[in-house]
């Protein structure tokens, strides 16, 4: 039996966008085997320095933490994108520095997921968002980069969100940057997959689709 606790987030704390809908907390309790249970500490419009916070409320019977977090970060930054510059490297240099900023504070957040001392596994942010232009793309590049990078670093497994959202459908439609029972149920099946077969013992950071 087990305990998987959900931080970050909307994400996971996806309730509002899918009215009459089953949010990804309520399939995961219905997906994970007899016995085992789910909370949720995500909490919608949330970013990286936030879940230190979240993890505050941890269940002291908690056996496995599965992080999205970072879109909202990537939110924050967009204004970048309609600034002015007189090179694209000058450009390049500003995102650049958007992208370091992220990763001191995305590995912080590992660090803080590290002292708790659960096998841990982590999301990346999903790319093909109905409308997303491609200077978002571009930009959520590197911010993937560094999850998957990071992620790397800390032994543990990605769940890549920017393969698994391959339609339309994947996406809210009250609100397109979030995810839809569809969406919701394709993280689903990935978490459960990850909590009841990866080796964390090993340390190796495979990806799930």
């Amino acid at each position: 039996m087990g305990h998987v606790v959900l931080v970050g987030d909307s994400i996971f704390d996806n309730a509002r966008y899918v009215p009459d809908r089953s949010p990804v907390i309520h399939q995961l309790r219905q997906t994970l085997p007899p016995g085992w249970i789910a909370s949720l500490l995500a909490v919608d419009g949330n970013i990286t320095a936030d879940v230190a916070t979240q993890l505050k409320k941890l269940p002291s019977d908690t056996t496995h933490l599965v992080v999205s977090v970072g879109g909202n970060d990537a939110l924050s930054a967009s204004s970048i994108l309609s600034a002015m510059t007189l090179t694209v490297g000058a450009a390049l240099s500003r995102i650049h520095k958007i992208h370091t900023d992220f990763q001191s504070s995305y590995r912080a957040m590992l660090r803080s997921l590290s002292t708790v001392g659960k096998p841990t596994a982590v999301c990346s942010i999903y790319d093909t968002i109905p409308g997303l232009g491609a200077a978002e793309q571009a930009a959520l590049g590197g911010f993937n980069e560094v999850i998957f990078r990071e992620a790397f670093l800390a032994g543990m497994p990605v769940i890549d969100l920017r393969v698994m959202f391959d339609q339309p459908s994947d996406y809210s439609p009250i609100s397109p940057i979030e995810p839809s029972e569809l969406g919701g149920a394709k993280i689903v099946r990935a978490i459960a997959e990850i909590v009841t077969t990866h080796d964390f013992e090993s340390r190796r950071s495979m990806i799930y689709l």
